[in-house]
C-alpha cells in the first residue's frame, strides 16, 4: 500500500468534522500537518525543510526567542495596565474636583443665606 494511501487511510477513520469557527479549523490543519510531519519524520521519508524546521526548534535561539517574546508580551500588558491605571486616577481626579467644586458652591450659598438673615 502506498504511503499517501495509508495517510488517507489514517485520516479518514480519525476525521472529525471541520470545524465552523476558523480559529479551531486552524488548529485542526496544524494538527494534522503536525501529525504528519512526525509520521514521515519517523519513517524516514521526511523533506529536509521538515528536518530543519523541528531542528531549529529545538535550538537555544528559539529558546532564547520564545523567552523574548513572553518578556515582550508581560511588558505590553504592564505598560496597558499602567496606561488603564492613569485613565482611573485621571477620571477620580476629575471627579473629586467636581466634588469639591460642588461642596465650595454649597458652602457659598449657605453664607449668603446667613448674611441675609
Amino acid at each position: 500500500m502506498s504511503e499517501t494511501s495509508n495517510f488517507s487511510d489514517q485520516y479518514k477513520r480519525r476525521a472529525k468534522a471541520p470545524a465552523i469557527d476558523p480559529e479551531e479549523r486552524e488548529k485542526q490543519l496544524i494538527s494534522l500537518a503536525v501529525n504528519n510531519a512526525e509520521r514521515r519524520l519517523m519513517s524516514g521519508t521526511a523533506p529536509t525543510a521538515i528536518v530543519v524546521h523541528y531542528l531549529k526548534l529545538a535550538s537555544a535561539r528559539e529558546e532564547l526567542e520564545k523567552e523574548k517574546l513572553r518578556k515582550e508580551i508581560a511588558l505590553l500588558e504592564t505598560k496597558k495596565l499602567v496606561a488603564d491605571s492613569a485613565m482611573h486616577m485621571e477620571e477620580l481626579y476629575t471627579n473629586a474636583i467636581k466634588a469639591m467644586t460642588t461642596y465650595g458652591s454649597s458652602i457659598n450659598n449657605e453664607s449668603q443665606v446667613e448674611e441675609s438673615e
